[in-house]
């Protein structure tokens, strides 16, 4: 019994990694990874202790939308923002996008949401369309703020009303979540 149970295992292991080999099942493969260890993490996003937090100087991002339309959109100025650097080529990214969505359907009037990528616009459309995904990406018109810079992706923040980083995620995560409601509702 215990033979037959390696020799499974073993198969299960090899067909992994041919799919993770084969270029055309690579991402596939893993983004739904990406998706398992998100739905099953016992560790999500945590607000950043208050005295821990870092205070950005209100600012304007100056931006661009995938049509080309130049937008200044405000930071530390009165509205609750929430920023997620991200790539269209990026598993991890990609994997947490459904539930950036859900939370920018609800609270995308509330909320200033940016999701900022490098990428040329028309592939970022493509991949929108190709994914049916309505969320408002946008490309940077400047240098990543230093107090805002990290060289991974994904990297989302939680930015107050007031400037100060109340919560930054490395990594997929999964944000549509009630604890994350609560956190934005309290900063609404």
């Amino acid at each position: 019994m215990a033979g037959k149970k390696n020799k499974f295992s073993n198969l299960l292991f090899i067909a992994l990694i041919a799919l993770l080999i084969i270029p055309q099942s690579r991402t596939f493969v893993q983004v739904n990874l990406q998706k398992l260890i998100v739905k099953f993490s016992p560790f999500g996003p945590k607000e950043i202790d208050k005295n821990e937090q870092i205070a950005l100087s209100p600012f304007d991002y100056k931006l661009s939308t995938l049509d080309g339309i130049h937008v200044d959109s405000p930071i530390g100025k009165g509205k609750v923002t929430f920023i997620s650097y991200w790539a269209t080529w990026c598993p991890p990214c990609i994997a947490e996008i459904p539930s950036l969505e859900e939370l920018y359907a609800d609270y995308g009037n509330k909320v200033n949401f940016l999701f900022i990528t490098n990428e040329e616009a028309d592939k970022v459309q493509k991949f929108l369309e190709k994914k049916e995904l309505n969320i408002p990406a946008v490309l940077p018109r400047m240098n990543t703020p230093e107090q805002l810079f990290e060289k991974s992706i994904p990297t989302n923040y939680i930015i107050d009303k007031k400037g100060n980083i109340v919560l930054k995620e490395q990594g997929a995560a999964d944000w549509n979540t009630q604890e994350m409601r609560s956190l934005i509702e309290s900063l609404l």
